[in-house]
């Protein structure tokens, strides 16, 4: 395959994301997606709720563009707060799991001070990399 995590032998392994990822194909790049659901209307005013939400959008983005999340190669995290993210960590790490599995690309945590929808706690870009050996690499008709 044409994607591989990239782990330094003398590194202590990281939990829930990985310190590089490493990969050739059909790049997507996908927008930052906040919790609400595909009508615009947020689904949870809690950070782990709107998280999964986030996750699931970005779900079917990659379903649009004929990939998984085992396809995923980063995330950046933008939340308004870090200390809510540290508290709720556990249930944030198990509603990422229950979304795309044990799958952990590398990632950034980022705390801002607002973000555009103004009622979003959260909010997740991604890029995902399907590789050359997986189908015939052209794009899906639009």
């Amino acid at each position: 395959m044409s994607i591989e995590t990239l782990q330094p032998a003398e590194w202590a392994r990281p939990k829930g994301y990985a310190n590089g990822m490493a990969a050739r194909g059909r790049m997507i790049f996908i927008s930052g997606q906040v919790g609400w659901d595909e009508q615009g209307r947020f689904t949870s005013d809690t950070l782990t709720g709107q998280v999964k939400q986030a996750l699931r959008n970005i779900v079917r983005v990659l379903k649009e563009g004929q990939a998984e999340p085992r396809h995923l190669v980063r995330l950046t995290w933008y939340v308004l707060s870090r200390d809510a993210y540290l508290r709720e960590a556990r249930d944030i790490g198990a509603g990422y799991r229950e979304v795309l599995g044990k799958h952990f690309p590398a990632m950034s945590v980022v705390e801002v001070r607002g973000l555009v929808e103004q009622r979003a706690l959260v909010e997740i870009e991604a890029t995902a990399v399907i590789p050359d050996d997986e189908g015939d690499g052209r794009l899906a008709p639009a």
